[in-house]
């Protein structure tokens, strides 16, 4: 990874040890725990960077991490002193992964340490160790450990080891930029620096601030990963005319990735979406694109359309497990419990989306997850308390695997680990059921 010199400094760093801990300790996510910061903003672009960058490779790397310095300790810190651990695992990081100079990264960690001025020396010693047995160390510690113990097991029973750990794998690794763009994908791949991954998704090499790109402001794209911009393209390729012209519910529709690609295609759309907040930046989003769809605020639960539609698109809430790789954080806000409670709503959203298509129309259900509790689980319920639905066989050509219920492969999945040479996707279940009558 870049080098980063000592130029980042302890104002930085500080800035990186109140989010991580803000993060680890608590219920806020990254991007909260950023903007909630009162001294990020003020940090120039580049420390900003670097505090992102640093966060985020150790709370992908944070089991690993964690067990590393632990090897050094002696004795447990004291629940008190959990800062300590949270400055050693944000200086591991910095020597294993950022490459940053040990005297700087040492130096600043020791500084950190006022509040604990007894530890300096337990912090010199430990950073000091690190810095010398390298990377290698850390690769010694079994890379499942980064994932929670309840979700390491969940995925050895559904997907195998192997696709375990390459998932695990995937994990660790900062995911690239994708977007859609409206046309002419490849002249924005080489304006943008990009490839095409396919269709109207460009892969972008670089980051930054997207606002600054070329074709933001003129709404000619919007970010979206691969895998997620599937659904719509699977429910547009099993309607007549690819939707043209047809009625399309987009339900839990915000922030509104999946309703641009409907709306481009030249279907009647409506948006619904329960979240004021949410919805005002699916409205944004549109308006920037030059889109034009109805918008409705609604509980998907109990809402109902006054006409019945042609193809519905029910993207879920979720526990989001397939984007991971984007929010670090994650694992450590999740609970087997959660993801049940989620199911059941699924499940409820699902059994009403049914009865809002037309007969012989299209619900296309997807969810980032990689849990099979918020897939097929509930896609078994349903269909078992529904009737006149029906699967229907999906085909795409897309990096990822079929999914079979009954006979048919009415299922679709993708994983982090998949596409892998072209740097991974999102995780996804997608799924297209039939209203017969």
């Amino acid at each position: 990874m870049k080098e980063y010199s000592q130029k980042q400094g302890l104002k930085s760093r500080e800035v990186a040890l109140e989010i991580f801990s803000e993060v680890t300790n608590s219920r806020t996510t990254f991007d909260e725990a950023m903007a909630r910061n009162l001294k990020f903003p003020n940090l120039d672009l580049k420390d900003r960077a670097f505090v992102h960058l640093l966060v985020a490779v150790t709370l992908r790397h944070r089991g690993q991490l964690d067990m590393l310095v632990k090897g050094y300790l002696k004795h447990a810190l004291p629940k008190r002193a959990n800062l300590i651990n949270n400055i050693l695992q944000l200086g591991a990081a910095q020597l294993l992964f950022l490459k940053s100079p040990p005297h700087a990264v040492v130096d600043t960690a020791v500084l950190m340490c006022r509040k604990f001025p007894g530890q300096k020396g337990l912090v010199n010693a430990i950073l000091r160790k690190i810095s010398l047995v390298g990377i290698e160390k850390l690769n010694e510690i079994d890379i499942k450990f980064n994932t929670p113990r309840w979700l390491w097991e969940n995925w050895l029973q559904h997907y195998g080891e192997k696709n375990a750990r390459e998932i695990a794998i995937a994990h660790t690794i900062e995911p690239p930029l994708d977007i859609t763009v409206m046309s002419n994908p490849d002249f924005w791949a080489e304006k943008l620096k990009g490839n095409i991954q396919s269709g109207n998704t460009v892969r972008l090499k670089k980051k930054g601030d997207i606002t600054r790109l070329p074709g933001f402001k003129e709404g000619k794209w919007w970010v979206q990963d691969y895998a997620a911009s599937l659904p719509a393209k699977i429910l547009l390729s099993m309607l007549p005319q690819n939707g043209k012209d047809l009625k399309i519910l987009d339900l839990c529709a915000a922030p509104g990735g999946k309703t641009a690609q409907l709306a481009l295609s030249g279907a009647i759309v409506t948006a619904v979406d329960k979240s004021s907040k949410r919805m005002q930046i699916l409205k944004d989003n549109m308006k920037r694109l030059n889109l034009s769809v109805d918008t409705i605020m609604a509980d998907a639960r109990v809402w109902s359309p006054k006409e019945l539609q042609n193809g519905v698109l029910l993207d879920l809430p979720c526990s989001s497990t397939g984007v991971i790789r984007r929010h670090p954080e994650l694992p450590l806000k999740k609970s087997l419990k959660e993801i049940n409670k989620m199911s059941e709503i699924q499940i409820e959203i699902t059994k009403n989306a049914l009865n809002m298509l037309n007969v012989e129309g299209i619900l296309v259900y997807s969810v980032c997850s990689l849990q099979k509790e918020e897939a097929e689980d509930v896609i078994y319920k349903v269909m078992s308390e529904c009737k006149g639905v029906s699967p229907v066989p999906i085909e795409v050509s897309a990096p990822g695997k079929p999914v079979t219920v009954g006979k048919v492969k009415a299922g679709f999945r993708t994983k982090p680990s998949d596409n892998k040479k072209q740097g991974g996707m999102d995780g996804f279940f997608i799924f297209a059921l039939r209203r017969n009558f």
